[in-house]
């Protein structure tokens, strides 16, 4: 038996002190009764056991230390196989470590992980060493044996119900018979009627493999299975009590005997074995039922069903003990059945004691009840079922049962047990009714969760600071009752709060707002930024967001029914806003004008957004997308789509028409992904065609571009419009893509032929479209067929391959191949991949190769012929321009000399930059008037200098064209009158003003330096934009002019004085009033700083009327503030910070109320209880009304928790006072020690000598112990 002691507090409280209060008189160490009482030191500390002699004299210790360690054996195994030469799969000799055989090897060595190791004998038999683990070197015997060896096979006829005996459990004896014999055995399947197993391997494992197939069969032959047929009543006399009587059968047989349990209604008793052993449990069972049979009797007893389970007892048990102790067997009826009597089946002399055994099992437990109410139950059961388990360890055979929803509490075990327990737990039932309550109110299940609060905030404050327990029930249950138990005081005061804060509920309400989910975010702000301030504008609603997976567009308000109407309003502006902000518009702008509408840095596009108050976004340079976006307001949309519209306007003779198509045909004329109005924006020079969205009804479509290409568009997309109305056919067409150019000609020319000719559009691919070789025709059918037949000549004539040589003079062959042949890359790509094949550099043949489709030859040729004619005719022209003005001819990144050389078809060089920092060359000195023979010719002073001259290279009348073209591109400087005073603010903050002319007009502008005081401004650029340039200015200088005027107006000053104790208010909170002030009249207020000499005088600066309705606005505050009276309160001190509230909310919301404001004194001040009211003398009586009466709610409260402090306190005013009450503890002490028989003192648990602490330094000591090892 063990014992279990148990901690209570009272034993803790005198463990802690050392010694009970009736040791504490002794003050010297133990003495008398008291030192026999005090354990030893061998009880206290006891020693390692002792040696004890071995039966071969040699002494050891018994434990686990000392006991002998088993060998290790090694886990790797080494084997050797040998294969004869006639069982030999590979025999050549030859090949021997170098073919089939050794890679077989290979291959086994990696399935298996076994290492291989191959000679060969005399005899050329060949011995394999298998090295690894057993499992590795098995598998590796099998897999050595089937592929390395010659295979047999044959069969053995066995039983049919031998095979499973043959397979084992899981196949497992199949396998490892497999591995052993290194044979491969097939078992015919169950429902196969053969009982021939075959067997395949070599001649000596299918030896063995027969033998131990055999074998199993033998033994199975052997053995025999009897079933006897037993009455079920007479099965508990053949087993025995605790199985003890077939067990000893078993034994003494071997036979294995399988008797039914009680719960299985079987009367068979199955006997397994060899024969013999199988026929003598036979006799020795039958032996038994026989003499049962004859000699027992029955006797049948009623027994309440209830303690049928007593009788059993646990595992049944209880009926094998009486078996045991009477020799009878008693059979209860089943626990599905109703009836109540027991047989009891034995020999007549034993029936009376088991029938006493009987009753005492079923009376020896009892049943009874203890009322209590069902909200009890759990403090009866305790937290985590302390209280019970300490009554269950008392009592461990008395099971506790408790019904939910029952008043009583079900006990059953042994009857004096349950008595006991009985008792405890009434006496706990009675003490918790003597001082616990429950009250259930009722509250709609809607207000449950926020009677909760955030991870259960409110409802866990009111159990902390009322001491009770609430249950709310669960959502699933959809009760509307919460119940609340603890003490009564607390109960009711938990009930009263909760039903405050449910009524306070009910008069809330609930709004869900319908916004778009694309807004929630930008409502949310970044990190929650904007609802914060939402939030803290409305601090009494709940704004609830639905999760973004859910894709909802409800956003849920609650709160008090004013401040949600408030919050739905101010929230409804916001989507508003945001709405207004998100409309979208698509502008198309010729993709060369970009750069244009952006300008330089940025400056145009900035400039567009900042004053429209739009975001635009336009596609990425790479791009070939030329929608520029724009988003915002309507109204800023169409204002920024104006401007850059005018910018495109401006750059070019853009325009806009509009012409009317019935929407029905749009669709049609649009094409399938917009190939066919693709193919007439491209055909007109690239204009932009709009159609109106679908389903509109509008039958408005808007073309934009080049005049004269607006009108060719106009008419193609009537004479397409007409087409449809009358029949539209569409045809399809295949051609390689690279016939494709040369089908549409150079400039399209090739196509608009075939189209003018036969009147039907031919659409080509785009370079998105998945099938590149698709060319669609439409128009009417007999249009449609013509094109259909003439481009299908085309395109047959292309796929006829021919082969032509022209002649170059080899001085032009560089100009063809130069650029890494970027010439004849266009003429492939022009005419239809024909190949242009050049001689060798440096052989001077004049013979080049052209190769490709007939036409496209043809046309190759000519156009070679073109060039070689344009080579010819080749001249180069200076022209003189000073090279200062070369970097503006050029352009950026080169583009206006490109926009030249691709107009005029001509090659410009520029000169090389001359360093103006390197010094002249100077003359070489002459002697005797000679220099190197000959005389030099003088220099011409009127010569243009070598950096001035470009030189521009092609046929003459073209050369002449783009001299002309690049003499235009000239800057030329004009001067402009503007005052000096204007200079400054023209070039603007950091240059900004006239960087942003510079760019809006691409010109130069220069203003001369202040010390120069000088009136004129210079403006260098193009002739074309001079004009423009000098506009701008001068209507800037008239913008700045006005500005000056009303600069002047605008510079009005009025100063009032104000007692500067006023000032704070006309400032407000953040300075809100004061910018009011400011915003509303447009003027700027200055107060005086600290160490003005006139301390209430205020400045107020703007135009004269504003700066006069501002000091109206000032004094009318002022006179209000003179109305106000200030009024001094006592508060006690210790409500200040309920009043003042979390961060100020509490103050701020009574000040807001009642108009007024409040001066908490500072910490130190004379009388902290004094607070000052400011206000208006209604408003400050309201306001102190409403302070004493907070006053008196939470001084109440503070007294209360100030009452239960001080009985938290510990007697005698604090732990250490009680330490000392305690006195000195003397430690933990022992007799018989072994510092006591060297007449030494015990170690002393204060002295830092006996007892170190961490890191200290300590002398060495000898000691009882022994010397210390370090």
């Amino acid at each position: 038996m063990s014992s279990v002691a148990v901690l209570t507090q009272e034993s803790f409280i005198e463990h802690r002190s050392g010694l009970l209060p009736e040791q504490s008189g002794a003050a010297g160490g133990p003495s008398g009764e008291d030192e026999e009482d005090l354990p030893t030191y061998k009880d206290a500390f006891p020693p390692l056991p002792e040696k004890a002699a071995t039966p071969e004299g040699t002494q050891e210790t018994a434990n686990a230390w000392t006991s002998k360690i088993r060998p290790l054996k090694s886990s790797i195994i080494t084997q050797v196989f040998h294969v004869p030469l006639e069982e030999r799969k590979y025999k050549d000799i030859n090949q021997f470590g170098e073919g089939d055989q050794a890679k077989v090897c290979v291959d086994i060595m990696h399935k298996t992980g076994a290492h291989l190791e191959l000679s060969l004998a005399k005899d050329q038999g060949l011995s394999i060493m298998v090295s690894g683990k057993l499992e590795a070197v098995m598998k590796a015997r099998k897999e050595i044996v089937s592929r390395l060896q010659t295979q047999a096979s044959a069969t053995v006829a066995i039983p049919k119900e031998h095979h499973r005996f043959v397979i084992g459990k899981n196949g497992e004896k199949l396998q490892e018979l497999e591995l052993k014999t290194a044979t491969k055995i097939q078992i015919p399947r169950p429902d196969d009627p053969s009982n021939q197993i075959k067997i395949s391997g070599t001649k000596e494992g299918l030896e063995k493999a027969k033998h131990e197939i055999l074998l199993i069969s033998a033994e199975q032959d052997k053995r025999a299975v009897e079933r006897v047929n037993i009455d079920k009543v007479y099965h508990p006399f053949i087993t025995g009590a605790y199985n003890k009587v077939v067990a000893e059968m078993t034994q003494e047989t071997g036979a294995r005997i399988n008797v039914p349990p009680p719960s299985v209604n079987k009367t068979e008793i199955v006997i397994t074995g060899e024969k013999e052993q199988v026929a003598l449990a036979v006799t020795l069972i039958k032996k038994i039922y026989e003499e049962k049979r004859k000699n027992t009797t029955t006797i049948a007893v009623e027994v309440k069903k209830s303690q049928h389970k007593y009788v059993v007892g646990p595992k049944g048990n209880t009926l094998q003990e009486i078996l045991d102790k009477t020799g009878v067997s008693v059979e209860i009826p089943p626990s599905d059945n109703s009836s109540e009597t027991v047989i009891l089946r034995g020999e007549p002399d034993r029936l009376g004691q088991a029938l006493t055994e009987v009753y005492a099992k079923a009376n020896s437990y009892t049943v009874s009840s203890v009322s209590a109410p069902s909200w009890l139950h759990r403090f009866i059961i305790g937290k985590k079922g302390q209280n019970l388990a300490k009554i269950t360890q008392q009592m461990p055979k008395v099971h506790i049962e408790f019904t939910e929803g029952e008043d009583k509490i079900t006990l059953e075990g042994p009857t004096k047990d349950v008595q006991m327990v009985q008792g405890q737990i009434e006496a706990i039932v009675t003490d918790l009714v003597s001082r616990m309550d429950y009250a259930e109110i009722s509250v709609d299940p809607k207000f449950h969760r926020h009677l909760i609060g955030k991870g259960g905030v409110n409802i866990n404050r009111i159990k902390e600071l009322h001491k009770v327990t609430v249950r709310i029930p669960p959502d699933n249950e959809k009760s509307n009752l919460i119940r609340i138990e603890g003490d009564p005081q607390g109960v009711q005061e938990a009930k009263k709060e909760l039903l405050e804060l449910a009524s306070r509920m009910e008069n809330e309400r609930t709004k869900d707002l319908i916004i778009e989910q694309r807004f929630h975010r930008a409502i949310i702000g970044q990190k929650g930024e904007k609802i914060k301030e939402v939030r803290d504008k409305f601090p009494e609603v709940i704004i609830n967001f639905p999760d973004p997976a859910q894709k909802s567009d409800i956003v849920q308000l609650r709160g008090p029914r004013n401040e949600v109407e408030k919050c739905s309003k101010f929230m409804g502006k916001m989507v508003a806003e945001m709405v207004e902000n998100s409309y979208s518009l698509s502008v198309p702008i010729f993709k060369q004008f970009h750069r244009n509408i952006i300008g330089k840095g940025g400056s145009n596009i900035k400039k567009i957004r900042e004053e429209t108050n739009t975001k635009i976004d336009l596609p990425a340079e790479n791009s070939n997308s030329e929608m520029i976006v724009i988003t915002g307001k309507k109204a800023n949309c169409e204002a920024a789509k104006n401007r850059i519209l005018a910018i495109q306007k401006e750059l070019a003779n853009i325009t806009e028409m509009d012409v009317s198509i019935p929407s029905k045909l749009h669709n049609s004329l649009i094409g399938s992904k917009g190939r066919l109005v693709r193919s007439i924006m491209e055909e007109c020079g690239g204009v932009h065609i709009h159609f109106p969205s679908e389903g509109s009804g509008i039958d408005k479509v808007t073309i934009r571009g080049p005049v004269e290409e607006v009108e060719k568009a106009k008419q193609q997309l009537l004479a397409l419009a007409e087409e449809k109305q009358i029949k539209s056919f569409t045809v399809e067409l295949h051609a390689k893509p690279e016939y494709h150019k040369f089908l549409i000609g150079k400039g399209g020319g090739n196509i608009r032929k075939v189209r003018d000719s036969t009147g039907a559009r031919i659409i080509f691919p785009a370079s998105e479209d998945k099938d590149q070789e698709v060319i669609t025709v439409v128009g009417t059918e007999e249009a449609v067929r013509t094109a259909q037949k003439e481009l299908e000549e085309l395109i047959k004539g292309l796929d006829n391959v021919v082969e032509d040589t022209m002649s170059v003079d080899p001085k032009h062959h560089r100009y063809f191949v130069a650029r890494r042949g970027q010439v004849l890359r266009d003429l492939a790509d022009e005419y239809g991949g024909v190949m242009v094949s050049f001689p060798r550099t440096g052989s001077q043949s004049e013979k080049v190769t052209l190769k490709g489709a007939k036409e496209c030859v043809e046309a190759a040729k000519k156009r070679m012929l073109e060039i070689v004619e344009d080579l010819d005719a080749q001249v180069t022209v200076e022209c003189v321009i000073p090279q200062k003005f070369h970097r503006s001819i050029m352009g950026p990144k080169g583009s206006r000399i490109q926009q030249i050389t691709r107009d005029h078809n001509v090659q410009i060089k520029f000169p090389e930059r001359e360093d103006p920092q390197a010094p002249p060359a100077e003359a070489p000195i002459q002697e005797n008037g000679e220099a190197d023979g000959e005389a030099k010719e003088p220099v011409d002073p009127n010569a243009p200098k070598k950096c001035d001259v470009i030189l521009i290279s092609g046929r003459k009348e073209r050369c002449e064209s783009a001299v002309e073209a690049l003499k235009a591109l000239v800057p030329v400087t004009i001067e402009v009158e503007v005052p000096f005073e204007l200079h400054r603010y023209i070039i603007g903050q950091k240059g900004s003003g006239i960087r942003k002319m510079m760019d809006e007009f691409e010109v130069n502008i220069q203003v001369p330096p202040p010390d120069q005081q000088c009136d004129k401004i210079a403006i260098t650029g193009l002739a074309s934009h001079l004009d423009r340039a000098k506009e701008g200015l001068l209507e800037r200088v008239k913008e700045l002019q006005a500005e000056q005027e009303d600069r002047a107006l605008k510079s009005f000053k009025l100063t009032i004085t104000v007692d500067p104790k006023h000032h704070p208010k006309i400032i407000g909170r953040k300075g809100a009033v004061i910018t009011n002030i400011r915003t509303m009249h447009d003027v700027n207020i200055q107060f005086p700083e600290k160490n003005d000499e006139n301390q209430d005088q205020i400045t107020i600066t703007g135009y004269e009327q504003n700066a006069i309705a501002a000091r109206d606005a000032i004094q009318n505050i002022v006179g209000e503030l003179e109305e106000m009276i200030t009024e001094e309160i006592t508060l006690d001190s210790r409500v200040h910070a309920r009043i003042i509230g979390a961060r100020g909310k509490g103050i701020r919301k009574i000040m807001d109320e009642f108009k007024i404001d409040l001066r908490f004194p500072q910490s130190g001040a004379a009388d902290p209880n004094i607070v000052a009211v400011i206000g208006r003398p209604e408003h400050v009586d309201e306001a102190i009304d409403h302070l004493l009466n907070l006053e008196e709610e939470y001084l109440s409260d503070v007294v209360e928790n100030e009452a239960k402090m001080a009985y938290m306190r510990p007697p005698g005013g604090s732990v250490a006072a009680a330490d000392e009450q305690r006195g000195q503890s003397k430690g933990f002490v022992v007799r018989e020690a072994p510092w006591a028989s060297n007449s030494e003192k015990a170690p002393d648990m204060s002295s830092s000598e006996d007892f170190p602490s961490f890191g200290a330094p300590v002398q060495a000591k000898a000691s009882p112990w022994g010397p210390k090892r370090f």
